[in-house]
């Protein structure tokens, strides 16, 4: 899956010819209203959907453990895959609105069971995909972030699972029952919130590190290129080691090429695909090649500066122990943040799961699922989740399989209109057949 994965981000980039290289005019993009556009969310509120499912735990914990099992070096690699995955989300993305559908009230349905569907003419494809992305997003986005909370809760501020698991459905609640634009609108306000909390957090501890934080950047750097001993608390590692971890720890983080984000992409107002092709782009350029790398940054940077505070700690508690070198303040810092992005995530994960049994079962079926979904996230605050972990990650795996195949099959599609819009100067100029 990671050779998979990486192949279609490198051949993308270059077929596209590097549309990374605009990800400043993206970044504008992304908070301009789209005038003349009909229905939908705004642009802003699409990106924040996805990056509401896309921010998450693994931006935290997922870069603790690949510094933990891979090195320093792991953060190097976890940011470059943020830099190629880029060009698979903006693929990916185009082909989502492109093909997107109009819905009963008058927004947009889309995603890439409407691409395989519409464009592949291959309904049993789309059939597979939306049944894995809706069990899929009653592991990975419900249960298990739940059960994250109630840990992180019970932990930090000896709450009971069972208290924190009622509180969470009664929040969950009130914003999934009112359906797509209510969460949007809530992901809207929420993301930005949660970005300057965590930076902030980040920022703070950058400056206690502050005469270590460019050793610890160079550290990175090197360590992706030339195996290392074990020393100063950073275990041994090789090239290869941290290559995989990094590598694995970033394409899973930024769900470039799973197929979810452009479900999110496929609502918003839109002149046309590439303009919302390179907005949803911005969200793994946040994700990986900012949080991820910032976690990073933090995490090497705390272990240079105090190795002796790292005794003894490995895996995913390698962060905590770096926001502890705040003294008292640093420990709430990561426990609301870890609850924040857990609920974040809850909250974009029921988006995706209502456009999968949307497709499945019609507009009809939703009420049940959003009854079905606030009790996994009650039932993951309070129950072992070591299962449905696994079963997580591997409905994970599978749904990226169709999705790739899509993308693949597809990319000359993606190629003519990146050319007609994006390089030929057209960027401004509206598609009248995504109005339809």
């Amino acid at each position: 899956m990671m050779l998979l994965l990486m192949g279609v981000h490198l051949l993308l980039t270059l077929r596209l010819r590097w549309p990374q290289r605009k990800i400043l005019k993206a970044l504008r993009l992304s908070v301009t209203e789209e005038d003349g556009a009909e229905g939908g969310m705004s642009p802003f509120a699409a990106l924040a959907t996805a990056l509401a499912a896309t921010l998450g735990t693994g931006n935290i914990i997922g870069v603790s453990m690949a510094v933990a099992l891979g090195g320093p070096g792991a953060v190097f690699w976890c940011w470059l895959t943020g830099v190629f995955g880029m060009a698979t989300k903006y693929g990916e993305s185009l082909l989502s609105v492109k093909y997107r559908r109009r819905s009963g009230s008058g927004g947009y349905l889309g995603g890439p069971m409407y691409v395989m569907e519409t464009a592949l003419h291959s309904r049993p494809l789309a059939l597979i995909f939306s049944a894995l992305a809706a069990f899929a997003a009653f592991g990975t986005g419900c249960s298990v972030q739940a059960n994250a909370i109630g840990s992180v809760m019970e932990t930090a501020f000896q709450v009971k699972p069972a208290v924190t698991g009622v509180l969470i459905c009664a929040l969950a609640a009130v914003v999934i029952l009112g359906g797509a634009k209510k969460i949007a609108g809530v992901c809207e306000k929420l993301i930005p919130f949660m970005a300057v909390f965590y930076l902030g957090g980040c920022a703070a501890l950058l400056y206690i590190n502050r005469a270590f934080v460019l050793p610890a950047i160079r550290l990175i750097v090197t360590a992706a290129f030339t195996p290392r001993a074990a020393a100063g608390g950073f275990v041994g590692s090789t090239v290869l080691q941290a290559a995989r971890q990094g590598i694995a720890r970033g394409l899973f983080s930024d769900e470039s090429g799973l197929g979810t984000a452009p479900m999110a992409a496929a609502g918003a107002r839109a002149k046309n695909s590439v303009r919302q092709a390179l907005v949803s782009m911005t969200g793994t350029f946040w994700d990986t090649v900012v949080f991820c790398a910032v976690t990073g940054i933090v995490i090497v940077s705390s272990m240079l500066h105090r190795p002796e505070a790292f005794a003894g700690i490995s895996g995913g508690d390698l962060a905590e122990a770096a926001f502890g070198l705040m003294n008292g303040f640093g420990h709430v810092i990561f426990a609301v943040s870890l609850v924040i992005f857990a609920f974040a995530t809850i909250l974009g994960w029921s988006f995706y799961g209502e456009q999968a049994v949307s497709y499945l079962f019609g507009e009809r079926a939703l009420k049940y699922y959003r009854l079905l979904y606030l009790a996994s996230v009650f039932a993951g605050a309070v129950t072992s989740m070591g299962v449905v972990w696994a079963l997580s990650d591997l409905l994970n795996g599978l749904m990226a399989l169709p999705n790739l195949i899509c993308l693949l099959l597809l990319q000359k599609v993606i190629v003519k209109e990146t050319d007609h819009y994006l390089w030929s100067g057209s960027l401004d100029e509206r598609d009248d057949t995504l109005a339809l």
